[in-house]
């Protein structure tokens, strides 16, 4: 906190000081557990109850969208301390992010939001300071829902082109030059082309940082496949007992 308040920025102790000084909230956490301490801890964000400060309440934390809908349903029936424009209730949106670090330093983030589209319209000029695209997803959850199709995707072709550079190497060929054929080819992809996991084959990503900065493949693991299996899991049951019907 020294390092920002040296800097001349305002800064609190707790989420809930923070909740009580502005208009709108904007949080970013790894997962779940993180995301509800900081909203529903001793001092978190939501510790007034039903009486809140901020009219806007963004969250840009990769977690299930169970917990996102929990949160909008809960922040959406309670009522702000004082009225302001046409806001009689504050409004929560989902709203995480892909990109990774390098986008997130370049202000070239993707937001996927989900909630009401008036709020997110009213959100849109902020999330431009931080990203280059917005996309309206639908109602409470479906940001974090498609978040998890997002990291599910690329978590697929991550270990596709690992295990292909790999088995390339181990027969003679340079990654380098796989790279070149998969960047012309069928096999081309944002992973080949902008976050190639082999060290020295693209400058500035983690894997030539010493894979500093990257995703951590134990969020992937206790995170994203959590969340993934967390759906899938209700998706599954409900598919067996139509069967069991049919």
């Amino acid at each position: 906190m020294k390092k920002y308040s040296d800097m001349g920025v305002s800064t609190k102790q707790t989420p809930f000081e923070v909740a009580e000084a502005i208009d709108v909230v904007i949080t970013m956490f790894p997962s779940s557990p993180h995301v509800l301490d900081v909203y529903n801890g001793p001092n978190g964000l939501l510790r007034g109850g039903n009486l809140l400060t901020p009219r806007l309440l963004i969250d840009s934390s990769t977690i299930d969208p169970h917990t996102s809908r929990k949160f909008s349903v809960f922040v959406s029936n309670c009522t702000l301390k004082k009225k302001k424009d046409n806001w009689e209730n504050p409004v929560m949106l989902d709203a995480p992010v892909s990109g990774g670090v390098l986008a997130a330093e370049a202000g070239l983030l993707t937001f996927m939001v989900g909630g009401s589209e008036d709020a997110y319209l009213v959100a849109k000029s902020l999330l431009f300071s931080m990203g280059k695209n917005t996309i309206f997803c639908g109602g409470p959850r479906n940001g974090s829902a498609a978040k998890i199709c997002n990291n599910f995707a690329v978590a697929i072709s991550m270990l596709g082109v690992l295990e292909a550079l790999a088995l390339g190497q181990s027969l003679g060929i340079t990654a380098s030059t796989l790279t070149k054929i998969f960047n012309s080819s069928s096999a081309h992809c944002w992973v080949s082309d902008s976050y190639n996991p082999v060290p020295g084959v693209i400058q500035e990503v983690p894997s030539s940082r010493n894979y500093t900065d990257g995703f951590a493949s134990k969020l992937m693991v206790s995170s994203f496949l959590w969340q993934y299996l967390s759906v899938s899991s209700k998706a599954y049951c409900t598919f067996i007992m139509l069967h069991q019907v049919a």
